[in-house]
């Protein structure tokens, strides 16, 4: 025989009690973080962000040479401003719908390209191949793109571009050009391989302001064209089921994950493996009877014994007649009665009667419960 040491619900209670609270606690602490920040805007190159990888600090500095930003989230909201006085910045071509985003470029002074990956340079720029990536880092411009020649050095890197006929700029270790410009007639088709030197983490290095004030700012106006999945006008066909899932949930599942694995190994750890304990000594049932019964002999408690038996009795034969447990006394006796031919008042007598006064009509009582059970079970 074996004893298990299973945790109740109150010892589970008291050990998961403190992780529940610490749990809590990141939550409400979120939640007070995000109140507190108000209605600031988040998300790669977003205008209104001040995270590292937000470009606030850009759009502040272009606000400041007099430059109206414009943010568009949608394809019509960047048609409904772009014209020939306008620098359109888009921050994911591959969200771009592909018609009306080659409409919308051929509308604007200048464009300006935000890593471009296979859709956008098959649909848009057939021209131009990938040639490479390299690692983010501090470049020289080597090419003769006014921008980036009165930038000097600035972050770049990423995926390396190129063209015949087009200025490679800031080339990788595999020769491409992580700033790759294209003149279009009058307009002029900028693509860079990495954000970086647009976000507020690396602005105030090296070069990178410049060169993001003279690609963005040489008009009145700048469309900043954040394309995303909840655009009516998205083209879907060309992307999969992964690239419609925020990076975020990513993250969170990623994180959950590793929390529900941290506490099983912890509940683990501490709760251990089910003991088992052998019994110093195994009584019989039989033995266990025949005590309860001196103990009863010896308390003169006839009484209350011949009561268990009758309990006992009436349990079986409410089984053996299909009544239910909780069948009155008299639903019991008229059944018995009707099975056994006894009288009413017998069966009552022997299920129902008054307490034995001694031993003998104890044994008395007994034989007769065990008549009546055998009469039912042979009728």
């Amino acid at each position: 025989m074996s004893t298990s040491v299973s945790p109740d619900l109150r010892r589970i209670w008291h050990g998961a009690r403190i992780p529940l609270a610490i749990l809590v606690l990141i939550f409400v602490a979120g939640a007070l973080l995000l109140l507190g920040r108000g209605e600031q805007a988040y998300g790669a190159l977003e205008p209104g962000s001040y995270e590292p990888g937000g470009a606030h600090a850009l759009v502040k500095l272009l606000t400041d040479q007099g430059v109206d930003v414009r943010t568009a989230r949608t394809i019509a909201e960047a048609d409904a401003e772009v014209g020939e006085d306008a620098t359109l910045l888009v921050t994911a071509p591959d969200l771009a719908p592909a018609k009306r985003f080659d409409a919308l470029r051929e509308r604007a002074a200048d464009v300006v390209l935000v890593t471009p990956g296979e859709p956008t340079l098959r649909d848009s720029l057939p021209l131009v191949h990938a040639a490479g990536r390299s690692d983010v880092g501090t470049l020289a411009p080597q090419c003769t793109v006014a921008a980036a020649v009165a930038a000097g050095e600035a972050t770049l890197g990423g995926i390396g571009y190129a063209s015949p006929g087009a200025r490679s700029c800031y080339p990788g270790e595999d020769g491409g050009g992580t700033l790759l410009q294209l003149a279009e007639g009058n307009r002029t088709t900028t693509l860079l391989g990495t954000p970086a030197p647009l976000t507020n983490a690396r602005l105030a290095d090296q070069g990178n302001a410049a060169l993001g004030l003279r690609l963005l700012g040489a008009h009145p106006k700048l469309v900043w064209y954040l394309p995303s999945a909840s655009d009516p006008a998205l083209d879907v066909s060309r992307r999969s089921i992964s690239d419609l899932i925020p990076d975020g949930w990513y993250f969170g599942a990623a994180q959950a994950f590793v929390a529900v694995a941290l506490l099983a190994l912890w509940r683990a750890r501490r709760l251990g493996p089910v003991v088992t304990e052998p019994l110093l000594i195994v009584v019989r049932a039989a033995e266990t009877a025949e005590g309860r019964a001196r103990l009863y002999r010896r308390a003169k408690a006839a009484g209350h014994a011949g009561e268990t038996l009758r309990d006992a009795a009436r349990h079986r034969l409410r089984t053996a007649l299909g009544l239910p447990r909780d069948a009155d006394p008299a639903a019991l006796v008229e059944s018995v009665s009707t099975r056994t031919g006894r009288p009413p008042n017998d069966v009552g007598a022997v299920l129902y009667g008054p307490p034995v006064p001694d031993d003998p009509a104890l044994v008395r009582l007994a034989d007769e419960l065990d008549r009546v059970e055998r009469e039912v079970g042979r009728t």
